[in-house]
């Protein structure tokens, strides 16, 4: 795990966490605005780093690593957290954790459900084929990833990430990020926002959220109407921006 951070160091701390095989340049537009007023923490994940490999292991384990960071940096709080998919797992993990604090908390599509087996293994050979041709640079592959995944201003540095990454490491994310997912009752204070699109595979984070308020009565649910999964901070990164920025400083 590597960290980039933007703005001044003194002013309230912002952590921004990227999903499964999205660079963290897709924080770029974020890390702009927002480091106008806070200091914005931006990790590049294991097995996501793009200068030399690294290996994930699991969920928790990237939880520990940042925890680690900001008891060491920020004295174990910080003003908000965001996740990305993924990233909002390891969000949702961490702001459980007993030595980390959070003010906002904001989930943007976390999978925080188990999938069944066979579903991840169908999802394995998939993940597996799609960074295998991205090695190769597929042309098809690089067409329909960026109609639906991730903007082409953002595929050199996913074709460095894809380049690096591995098999292993691919099988350990899903298998973490599908795994049973612990609801904790998060500190009161604690101000929590879940947002999600209603497209395709869209139905388990909606349902996660639901759990989740049921859960952490302080959630607020935002709901992308007609969006995929990560689509407004991936391709509209304005329309998340403003969300998030509404959400923060005017709860």
């Amino acid at each position: 795990m590597l960290i980039h951070s933007f703005g001044d160091r003194s002013k309230p701390v912002m952590l921004l966490i990227h999903g499964m095989l999205t660079p963290w340049q897709i924080w770029e537009d974020a890390a702009a605005h927002f480091s106008k007023d806070f200091f914005v923490v931006i990790p590049e994940l294991d097995a996501h780093t793009e200068d030399k490999p690294s290996r994930f292991r699991s969920v928790e384990r990237e939880a520990e690593k940042l925890a680690e960071y900001v008891q060491k940096n920020f004295g174990g709080r910080i003003y908000a957290l965001c996740g990305l998919s993924m990233g909002g797992r390891i969000a949702a993990v961490l702001a459980g954790r007993a030595d980390f604090k959070t003010e906002y908390l904001v989930l943007d599509g976390a999978p925080l459900k188990r999938l069944p087996g066979i579903l991840i293994s169908f999802m394995k050979k998939g993940y597996r084929s799609i960074i295998e041709k991205t090695k190769q640079r597929d042309p098809k592959v690089i067409e329909s990833c960026k109609q639906s995944f991730l903007p082409e201003r953002y595929h050199e540095a996913f074709f460095k990430l894809a380049d690096n990454m591995e098999n292993e490491s691919i099988d350990r994310i899903l298998e973490s990020v599908f795994s049973d997912f612990e609801y904790k009752k998060y500190d009161s204070g604690m101000k929590l926002l879940f947002m999600h699109g209603t497209k395709g595979n869209e139905s388990v984070s909606k349902r996660a959220a639901l759990k989740m308020k049921s859960v952490n009565p302080q959630t607020r649910i935002l709901c992308f109407e007609g969006y995929a999964h990560a689509q407004a901070a991936c391709f509209e990164p304005d329309k998340w921006i403003r969300a998030v920025d509404r959400f923060i400083t005017k709860p």
